[in-house]
């Protein structure tokens, strides 16, 4: 389960980062800010994939962080792009975000965690 949480926010972290960039670079529907907060946020949630994936102490609550801006700054996009928040994208994005957290606490390992901290003398 683990993996597969791993997996899915270094996914969701990437798409992120394309979809900044393309915006960034490519036809402008937003703010250059709101931009490199979207890459800023994904970069974030593709870095505590990482953290995740090793049962790293933090690397949870890095990984919410990351999900949480990717929230917040999606709440300013639809604005922008649609002209109004649609219910339904935010849900099922928050819905997956939950999900994600949901499979790495249940694959959690906090004895391979405290196993590697006692190797590395913490």
């Amino acid at each position: 389960m683990l993996k597969t949480a791993a997996l899915g926010m270094a996914l969701y972290g990437l798409y992120s980062i394309v979809v900044g960039l393309e915006d960034l670079f490519g036809i402008a529907a937003l703010e250059w800010w709101a931009d490199l907060w979207v890459i800023a946020t994904g970069t974030v949630l593709l870095l505590s994939a990482a953290f995740v994936r090793a049962s790293m102490p933090g690397g949870l609550a890095l990984a919410v962080g990351g999900l949480l801006g990717l929230q917040s700054i999606s709440l300013h996009n639809d604005g922008h792009l649609y002209g109004q928040v649609l219910l339904l994208p935010q849900v099922a994005r928050a819905a997956f975000a939950t999900v994600l957290v949901g499979l790495a606490l249940a694959g959690w390992d906090a004895n391979q965690a405290a196993e590697d901290g006692e190797k590395d003398g913490i």
